[in-house]
């Protein structure tokens, strides 16, 4: 499994706009890419901070939402999204998160 972990922060009084975005538009693009398998996105309410992680059967998956799909998921949040996102990847060392899914 391979992931990316897309760390941001939203422009002041967008966090409504910024889960409703992710909600209707993101997560189904998400959902019909090749190889995705779960979105987890973390934001920290005393801030503005938010990370996204996204995992992925693996990187060639991952690269070609890179390529294909996250420049539009850019534009997307460029009206919440102050700066730009700092994008990382990772090999999956190894993950609980399918007992999570299944319960």
């Amino acid at each position: 499994m391979f992931a990316r972990n897309v760390s941001f922060r939203l422009k002041s009084n967008t966090y409504s706009d910024y889960t409703r975005t992710l909600e209707n538009e993101i997560l189904p693009l998400l959902r019909k890419q090749a190889g995705f398998k779960e979105e987890i996105n973390l934001s920290n309410p005393m801030s503005q901070e938010v990370v996204s992680i996204s995992l992925w059967d693996s990187k060639a998956h991952a690269e070609a939402y890179n390529t294909n799909q996250y420049p539009e998921v850019l534009r997307v949040f460029a009206k919440v999204i102050d700066g730009t996102p700092k994008v990382q990847t990772f090999e999956a060392v190894t993950s609980t998160l399918h007992t999570l899914v299944a319960a």
